[in-house]
């Protein structure tokens, strides 16, 4: 760095770096040993919830129905008090010392493990379990309260960033453990009796966990204290936090397909966790098995947020997530008919990943669809409805598998089936995702009638088609010399106006004052001629001031852009016509565009002889290139269009100005009134959202800007521009609304002319 700061925080000096650097914020002794003391809580989390399980199993066995309903009775015990008096967590941890709050917390919960094995009854593990609940109602939220304390503000996004994954990403390590001591257990059982059970030593270690935690946080003075704000009480209640986010969400079909589809995507995983344990004793396994299928889901879901939308990142995201939802439905499916544990592991971490596909991408097109006044109570809606469907999930699907009971089948030939309650709870929960897949994505599909098959292929082979805007109408005019592409585009631009749309009509190159110059370079230059990589690069400038300064927004006031000439005509004239690679053209085209990509392309076809014959006066140097060079620009143009059909208007330019008119009208109509409804609705939602109070609204704009601001993505370079394109916004979503605001008022027409 160039320049350095220095800032005290908790007492010690910290040289700062870039706010995002998650090294500079585990540098901060104070953070680090609070991360600490969570990374064992949240260890001991996870295995206790494993352990208990587990054990309530054991000690209800013998009976199908009394095992399946313990482990639902521990699992609804440690879910059900935080999704309904979660608030008053924060409310108690408020008026206590911080540091002592965290201190006695894991103490408590150290005497309570440690307790379990020693008494090893059934009713004692309901007990400690709810007591155990209860302690951590108010010790989570003494340490989230207790991180702004530590952290300069500039860095707290990062340190929630960090205890978060600690949070969830204990998950998997806990499993590994669980596994790990259970095999230990099986060992010591026979010699020492306080190990009679398969999870005693889980339970002892866990509670040590705990224990350590608390000695660790008692080091750490700089937490203590009392807050003097009163946040806690201005916590709304659950029901409150549902009924509200529902009336935000069912205004769009869009969003409330997603926030369902979300909630859906974490019931399939709660489907496995709550009927794990059960089983895994019917397949035969023991307490390792279980805790290898445990971890199986959770080794999932961190690959498939990770991964899947890195590997598809040119697919549709609407797509993405109807399709992985349908295939986490499938592998449950495949998890509920194989009696076999090792492919049931198998099985499970594919189910994992593809409900982290779905999860992932549901949160991001959230973002995406939710207007910004209204984010943060959606967002706050989303978190809560999945932990109810999470809590009702896993207390239920063992409740069923129990009510199901064993059923035996008797086969022809002296054979006969056996199927417990759990299998068939595993069935039904699995074509239950899947029909919620499948209608998910026919909701919410973006490009209809096109095989599904051929984006995944297209995808894979990184081939990006881009990204469509999620505001405004953008229209691009390509074709070859000649072809009154630009009459064309005056035509459509009058009729949207006298329809009452802002319309900006603009071309490439040369629609803005660096790109007039670069355009006198490429076409109009008497100089040496610009070799092929130049000229691509060139345009690749163009293209990048032009959807900066014209396009995007243009875009982002909900109008209509028309252009002549875009990405097409650079694949084109540079990739056929100057046989450069068209891969290599697509990747810096899409970075300089940031992947925004037309809703709608119209093709004027026509043979390049008769367009260079309607050419008046001097020839630039694209138009005096030879015949065939013009023959392999019109055959890419083609091609271009028959890989996406859907996308494409392809009109043959040999017919009368007025036909061709009449044809693109009648393909831009419905998109033109599915933009007027949309920018209808988004009015209504910030004039809706406008009347809740000014209080309300800053807090939820607050919440909207935190979870907005995962939108924002580093557009990447030309050598990774087809991996991941970005698509980002031009101005704020507040100034945004503003100039739509003021637009709509004037109801001006904009127009970039040569």
């Amino acid at each position: 760095m160039s320049e350095r700061e220095r800032s005290t925080v908790g007492g010690e000096a910290v040289v700062s770096a870039p706010a995002h650097d998650v090294r500079a914020v585990l540098r901060i002794a104070p953070f680090r040993t609070l991360w600490i003391a969570l990374g064992l809580s949240s260890l001991g989390d996870w295995l206790g919830l494993l352990a208990l399980t587990a054990l309530a199993g054991q000690l209800a066995s013998g009976d199908y129905r009394a095992e399946n309903f313990a482990v639902a009775g521990i699992l609804l015990i440690r879910l059900l008090p935080a999704v309904v008096v979660g608030p008053l967590g924060g409310y108690i941890a408020d008026r206590l010392d911080r540091r002592w709050t965290l201190v006695v917390g894991d103490v408590i919960r150290f005497v309570l493990f440690a307790s379990i094995p020693v008494v090893g009854t059934l009713w004692w593990v309901f007990v400690a379990t709810v007591l155990i609940e209860a302690v951590g109602l108010v010790w989570l939220p003494a340490k989230d309260a207790a991180v702004p304390n530590l952290v300069p503000r500039e860095r707290l996004a990062v340190a929630n960033q960090v205890s978060l994954v600690t949070t969830y990403g204990s998950a998997l390590p806990a499993a590994l453990l669980f596994t790990f001591l259970a095999l230990i257990n099986n060992s010591l059982s026979a010699t020492l009796q306080i190990f009679a059970s398969p999870v005693d030593l889980a339970l002892y270690f866990n509670a040590a966990t705990f224990l350590v935690g608390a000695v660790v946080v008692g080091r750490l003075r700089e937490v203590s204290g009392r807050p003097t704000s009163r946040q806690a009480e201005e916590q709304p209640t659950v029901i409150r936090t549902v009924v509200e986010g529902w009336r935000f969400v069912a205004q769009s079909r869009v969003v409330r397909g997603l926030v369902i589809g979300v909630a859906g995507a974490f019931a399939v995983g709660g489907v496995v966790i709550g009927l794990g344990r059960t089983y895994v004793t019917d397949l035969g396994g023991g307490a390792a098995g279980y805790g290898v299928v445990f971890g199986a889901v959770f080794f999932g879901l961190a690959v498939g947020m990770a991964v899947g939308p890195r590997v598809l990142a040119g697919l549709s995201r609407r797509r993405m997530f109807g399709m992985a939802l349908t295939a986490a439905g499938l592998a449950l499916v495949a998890v509920a008919l194989l009696p076999n544990l090792v492919l049931v592991a198998f099985w499970t971490v594919l189910l994992g990943l593809f409900a982290g596909v779905a999860w992932i991408t549901g949160y991001t097109l959230l973002g995406l669809e939710v207007e910004d006044s209204i984010r943060g109570r959606t967002f706050a809606f989303v978190q809560t409805l999945t932990r109810i469907a999470l809590a009702v999930v896993l207390a239920a699907a063992p409740a069923i598998a129990g009510a199901l009971g064993t059923h035996h089948l008797e086969l022809p030939g002296g054979a006969s089936l056996t199927y417990n309650g759990a299998a068939i709870t595993l069935l039904l929960g699995g074509v239950a995702a899947t029909a919620l897949g499948v209608v998910a994505y026919r909701e919410m599909d973006d490009r209809p009638g096109v095989p599904l098959s051929r984006d995944v292929r297209a995808a894979f082979r990184g081939y990006d088609r881009g990204r469509f805007s999620d505001t405004g109408l953008f229209v691009a005019f390509e074709g070859g010399e000649g072809a009154g592409k630009s009459t064309q585009a005056h035509r459509l631009a009058q009729w949207i106006r006298e329809r009452g749309a802002e319309v900006t009509v603009t071309r490439e190159p040369g629609a803005t004052e660096i790109g007039k110059d670069l355009r006198y370079l490429l076409l109009h230059s008497g100089r040496t001629p610009v070799s092929p990589r130049t000229e691509a690069l060139l345009y690749a400038a163009d293209k990048a001031e032009h959807v900066d300064a014209v396009i995007r927004p243009a875009l982002d006031r909900d109008g209509v852009v028309i252009t002549d000439r875009y990405v097409d005509s650079t694949l084109a004239y540079q990739g056929a016509g100057r046989k450069l690679s068209q891969h290599e053209i697509l990747r810096l085209s899409r970075w300089a565009t940031r992947g925004l990509r037309p809703h709608l392309t119209v093709l004027l076809d026509l043979p390049p002889e008769v367009g260079l014959l309607r050419k008046d006066g001097p020839r630039d140097r694209l138009e005096s290139e030879p015949l065939e060079f013009h023959q392999r620009v019109r055959e890419q143009f083609l091609e271009l269009a028959a890989l996406d059909p859907d996308h494409y208007l392809v009109v043959d330019a040999t017919q009368p100005p007025e036909q061709i008119a009449d044809r693109v009208r009648e393909r831009v109509k419905p998109l033109l009134e599915n933009l007027q409804a949309r920018a209808s609705r988004r009015r209504g939602g910030r004039e809706e959202a406008g009347s809740d109070g000014a209080t309300s609204q800053a807090a939820s704009d607050d919440d909207g800007r935190q979870a907005g601001s995962s939108r924002t993505e580093e557009s990447p370079g030309p050598e990774n521009a087809g991996e991941a394109p970005g698509k980002e916004d031009g101005a704020g979503p507040h100034d945004r609304s503003a100039r739509r605001t003021a637009r709509a008022q004037t109801s001006t027409t904009r127009e970039v002319r040569p």
